[in-house]
């Protein structure tokens, strides 16, 4: 695993993120990056907090900072642009709507379990 992605997960587990998946879209043609890291929090504060925990996990452990981070205005869906990966962190109802994992089923999809 891609040691961004490996500190991106890392982040997110400090904080509690929900329904953690990897989706590796390295061998897709047309895919906009090689990596979407998804998860989720309860609030928009736990969401916030989510970013914040993945940002430093990333510039501590992997020396890389986020190109772009959008959606911290009302932290329903963060989207955070590592170039070659895109971090998404959602409140459930945003989730379960927009389901982007499922848009890219063709990708190798890993889940990560919850450790809580």
């Amino acid at each position: 695993m891609d040691k961004i992605v490996k500190s991106i997960v890392e982040g997110m587990q400090e904080l509690k993120g929900h329904r953690i998946a990897v989706v590796d879209m390295t061998k897709l043609e047309d895919a906009p990056c090689e990596y979407f890291v998804i998860c989720q929090g309860d609030s928009n504060i736990q969401v916030g907090s989510l970013e914040r925990s993945v940002r430093e996990y990333v510039r501590t452990h992997a020396d890389a900072k986020p190109f772009a981070v959008d959606g911290l205005d009302n932290a329903q869906w963060v989207a955070m642009d590592y170039g070659h990966i895109i971090v998404h962190i959602f409140q459930r109802e945003q989730r379960d709507f927009y389901d982007i994992e499922h848009l890219w089923e063709d990708a190798k999809i890993t889940e990560i379990p919850d450790e809580y």
